[in-house]
C-alpha cells in the first residue's frame, strides 16, 4: 500500500541528494520515478533539481495553482509511474497537499515529499505544515549547527551577512542567503534570548 512521506529538515541537510538517491534507485531497478519541484526555485536552472554536490536530474514544475492530482493523475494514466519524488515541498498549497494524499490512497502510488519544515523566523511553511499533519511518514533528515548540535532552524541574511528578521517568508537562495542553526543559537540572534 502506497504511502505519503515528508522527509523534512533545516538548510543543508542533504535533501535534493536523498530525493535524487531515490530516484536513482528506482530507476536503478527498471522502475519509472517521476520528480516534480517548485517552479520559484531557479537557482539552479528551470526544470532541475540539483543538490549542493553537484548531482542532477530534471524534473516537472509546479506552482501553487497546479492541481496536483490531475496532472498525476493525466501523467500516470500516459505513463506508469512508480514513485513520486517532491523536492521543495514547503512550497506547496494546502490544497495540493490534499491533492497528494488522494495521488496516494486512490491511485496507490508512492509519494515522497523533501522540503524545509520552518522558515528564517522559526514559523511553518504553508505545505510543511499539511505535510506535518497528513503524511503517513515523518522523517527528520539532520544537519548541524555551527556549535555542533543538531541544526533545526534558518536564518536569512543580506549580502554583508548581517540576520534579517523581518521580511517576506519566501526569498530564494542558498548559502549566501541562510544558515542552518540549532534552537539556541536561532533564539539568542532572533530574539535576544
Amino acid at each position: 500500500m502506497a504511502q505519503l512521506y515528508f522527509y523534512y529538515s533545516s538548510m543543508n541537510a542533504g535533501k535534493s541528494t536523498a530525493l535524487l538517491q531515490s530516484a536513482y534507485n528506482y530507476q536503478e531497478r527498471g522502475m519509472n520515478p517521476f520528480i516534480l519541484s517548485a517552479a520559484l526555485d531557479d537557482r539552479y536552472g528551470t526544470g532541475k533539481v540539483t543538490s549542493r554536490i553537484g548531482l542532477a536530474a530534471d524534473a516537472q514544475l509546479f506552482n501553487g495553482t497546479d492541481n496536483l492530482y490531475s496532472i498525476l493523475k493525466i501523467k500516470h494514466e500516459d505513463t506508469h509511474i512508480d514513485c513520486i519524488l517532491i523536492d521543495e515541498s514547503q512550497f506547496l498549497t494546502r490544497e495540493q497537499v490534499k491533492q497528494l494524499t488522494q495521488v496516494v490512497d486512490h491511485l496507490n502510488i508512492p509519494i515522497l515529499c523533501y522540503g524545509i519544515r520552518t522558515d528564517f523566523r522559526g514559523e511553518l511553511f504553508p505545505g510543511s505544515q499539511y505535510l506535518l499533519a497528513w503524511a503517513d511518514k515523518l522523517i527528520e533528515l539532520k544537519t548541524v549547527c555551527h556549535c555542533g548540535r543538531k541544526a533545526t532552524m534558518v536564518v536569512r541574511t543580506d549580502a554583508h551577512g548581517n540576520v534579517i528578521k523581518d521580511g517576506e517568508q519566501v526569498v530564494i537562495g542558498g548559502n549566501d542567503r541562510y544558515q542552518s542553526l540549532c534552537r539556541r543559537h536561532f533564539s539568542e540572534i532572533m530574539w535576544g534570548n
